[in-house]
């Protein structure tokens, strides 16, 4: 017993572990399992300040704070109830249509908000209530809003993605290109899968009152969200994290003087209170997994993980199935960016040994994680959709299922079919 104390990489991942089982805030997990092994170890103490401070002065990083301010003024702006109104007018009355019109919403607000429980808040106070109103199960309606929402960390802009391309290296407008196709192939996966469903049970849209060109009108200058931000980070005009800083301003034009729900300094208020919110807790999650991630490194863990899991199999078509199973079971435990500190550092010398694409990986890692976040029994997702429909996870749960199944369809396509991520980035001259 004794032997593996004396071990600083066998004591660092005893320390993460056991206080995660406990319940322990995952942040706290890695940054105070790291601290102590850095003490006892004597790996120099003074350098735990200055990690710190290196995991969050980066400048992609500075786009998550934009993003985040920017997804909370377009949502009091009124950008999503407009977006909503309008697939709800083109998809009618038809078969599974408020389900379907959900989908495609969702899929649209992941280019405006970057988070998935950030759009799950925006859409599930608008398009719960509607399909319940119109005969949809509460669970099942619930359940479509969650699932769809965890498209938000792979349609681009992604916050997962610039944490992604700044662990790895890659270019963060690249990774943006390469979750398009990937993001809408998921979205088709779902679309099918929520069809069957309602077809099954008899589930419609409605006629909704307002003209589909009228609609349109109305809901132009959301429509132009992501047209601003992915136009301008691709035509070359501003850095990412530029078109997130644009993204704001983009909004509070369209809030104060086009759509005029932006009325109050109040709100203004709200707004920065919450993004603020949002953004203590992500950045100090990236601090105390960075610190983590360089003690890993430090201590060796990272190496003799990468051994292990080449050890496994040296067939690289085996081996992803191995890695897109650890990639899913962690994402049932963990937040999508503790796991990219944690585990990328194990995986990226694997991407290196087999010569696999980094940008391809890193939309599969993310498209393996946003199924994460709709997974029991850490699914960010779901406790933000149970929450806002007066819901328990057991009964949102059920229906989830045969959304995961859809979505791990989908998972099989991106993972066999690497030109569905390497395409646009190759031909836009981003790779």
């Amino acid at each position: 017993m004794l032997e593996w104390m004396n071990d600083p990489a066998i004591v660092l991942l005893v320390l993460f572990v056991v206080p995660l089982l406990l319940r322990v805030p995952i942040a706290i997990s890695l940054g105070l399992s790291a601290a102590i092994v850095t003490y006892i170890f004597d790996l120099g103490i003074d350098m735990v300040p200055y990690n710190f401070f290196a995991g969050v002065a980066k400048v992609p990083l500075l786009a998550i704070p934009y993003f985040i301010l920017a997804g909370y003024i377009m949502e009091r702006a009124g950008i999503a109830t407009r977006i909503v109104e309008l697939v709800e007018s083109i998809v009618k009355d038809r078969i599974g249509g408020l389900a379907m019109a959900t989908v495609a919403v969702a899929t649209f607000w992941g280019a405006v908000s970057g988070s998935g429980p950030a759009t799950v808040a925006a859409l599930g106070l608008i398009l719960i209530p509607a399909m319940v109103k119109h005969g949809y199960d509460r669970p099942f309606a619930a359940a479509t809003v969650s699932v769809t929402s965890g498209l938000a960390i792979v349609i681009p802009p992604s916050i997962a993605f610039i944490v992604y391309g700044g662990i790895a290296g890659v270019s963060v407008p690249a990774l943006f290109a390469a979750g398009i196709i990937p993001g809408l192939v998921v979205a088709a996966c779902l679309m099918v899968c929520v069809y069957i469903i309602s077809k099954k049970h008899g589930y419609r849209g409605w006629k909704h009152p307002k003209p589909v060109k009228q609609a349109f009108k109305d809901a132009f200058w959301g429509i132009m969200t992501p047209v601003v931000i992915l136009g301008g980070i691709y035509g070359g005009v501003f850095t990412p994290t530029e078109a997130a800083a644009v993204a704001i301003f983009y909004g509070l034009f369209v809030g104060i003087f086009i759509y005029r729900t932006i009325n109050k300094f109040s709100i203004l208020v709200d707004v920065l209170v919450d993004s603020v919110k949002g953004t203590a807790v992500i950045m100090f999650v990236v601090t105390c997994a960075g610190l983590f991630a360089w003690v890993a490194s430090t201590v060796g863990l990272v190496e003799r993980g990468s051994a292990l899991l080449l050890n496994l199999s040296q067939n690289p078509w085996m081996l992803l199935l191995f890695i897109n199973i650890i990639l899913l079971a962690a994402g049932t435990i963990m937040d999508a960016i503790s796991i990219y500190y944690v585990v990328l550092p194990f995986l990226l010398p694997l991407v290196a040994h087999f010569h696999w694409d980094p940008i391809w990986f890193g939309v599969l890692m993310t498209v393996d994680l946003a199924i994460g976040q709709i997974t029991p029994p850490v699914a960010v997702n779901l406790y933000v959709g149970a929450h806002i429909s007066g819901l328990t996870m057991e009964q949102i749960t059920p229906p989830v299922i045969p959304m995961l199944l859809a979505s791990l369809i989908a998972v099989f396509f991106i993972t066999i079919f690497p030109q569905l991520s390497t395409f646009l980035p190759t031909l836009w001259g981003l790779d």
